[in-house]
């Protein structure tokens, strides 16, 4: 019996042996060297000071808002507008299977060639958004240049290309709902509305869940989009903690950048753990 523990537990080495080399040791060596001023030849002990500078200095403490405004916001108007399209793509109308196509095709362009097109149509005198708007008689604002309205240029955006995902996610929840459930309703005389709040809402539930946990995650941790279209600019109104980890780096600090990544990952384990198991314990299994 023992042998065969034994021979069993064999096949756990490779797994754990690629966890161990390219997330534990990394995590710890991560941790180790933030508590460090370092350069690529030796290190210095400096406690938490760099921590002390990451909040206590403005243009980067502010990363840490704008990084959970973009997460948060992102992952809610994906949700919501993925939602109703979801519905409207499982509906009985011709053109869906074209318009499914259609919806998921921002997901096959990469961030960084969305980010490039999008700033050029987003520039405030050459842009085509703003062209459009001024043929019907409307002054374009300045998309990325205006501090107050950068942010929310680029999540708009981030929402344009990530909707397609989550859309594809609730197709697949919404198509896998026994029709049963409709048929009761239609027998109980509910209107449309009650059976998408009813019945389709709590039935998708798992895949509103799966859609906030991705998004979410992938909003904290974005680099590729805001820096493609705006490298964390104007001034630092759409820096977030990865932008900032990648300039205190490519500048030479190398100490504040690794405490920089410890930030984000302290930040990423504090939200999505709880939150996953909050979404967990309100599914409902169809």
């Amino acid at each position: 019996m023992n042998k065969k523990k034994v021979y069993s537990t064999w096949f756990l080495v490779p797994a754990l042996t690629i966890f161990l080399v390219f997330f534990i040791i990394p995590m710890v060596t991560s941790l180790f060297f933030s508590l460090t001023v370092w350069d690529l030849k030796s290190f210095t002990f400096c406690g938490l000071d760099n921590f002390k500078t990451f909040f206590g200095e403005r243009s980067l403490s502010i990363s840490v808002r704008n990084t959970l405004i973009y997460a948060f916001m992102t992952s809610g108007l994906k949700v919501v507008i993925a939602f109703f399209i979801a519905l409207f793509l499982t509906s009985k109308i011709r053109t869906k299977n074209f318009l499914r196509a259609l919806v998921f095709f921002p997901n096959l362009v990469s961030a960084v060639a969305i980010g490039i097109v999008f700033k050029a149509l987003m520039h405030p005198s050459k842009g085509l958004i703003n062209a459009a708007l001024e043929a019907i008689g409307i002054a374009g604002p300045n998309w990325l240049g205006d501090t107050n309205l950068a942010l929310f240029s680029v999540i708009a955006v981030d929402v344009w290309k990530g909707v397609s995902i989550s859309t594809v996610i609730f197709i697949a929840g919404i198509t896998s709902i026994d029709s049963s459930y409709y048929e009761a309703a239609s027998i109980d005389g509910a209107t449309r509305w009650q059976t998408i709040r009813h019945i389709v809402m709590p039935l998708v539930r798992t895949s509103t869940n799966t859609i906030i946990t991705l998004s979410l995650i992938g909003g904290l941790r974005c680099f590729d989009l805001i820096w493609a279209m705006t490298k964390g600019g104007p001034g630092f109104a759409t820096d977030v903690l990865s932008s900032v980890v990648y300039k205190q780096y490519a500048s030479g600090f190398y100490g504040l950048s690794t405490a920089g990544n410890v930030i984000m990952f302290i930040l990423i384990a504090i939200i999505a753990f709880p939150l996953q198991r909050f979404l967990n314990r309100r599914e409902v299994y169809n």
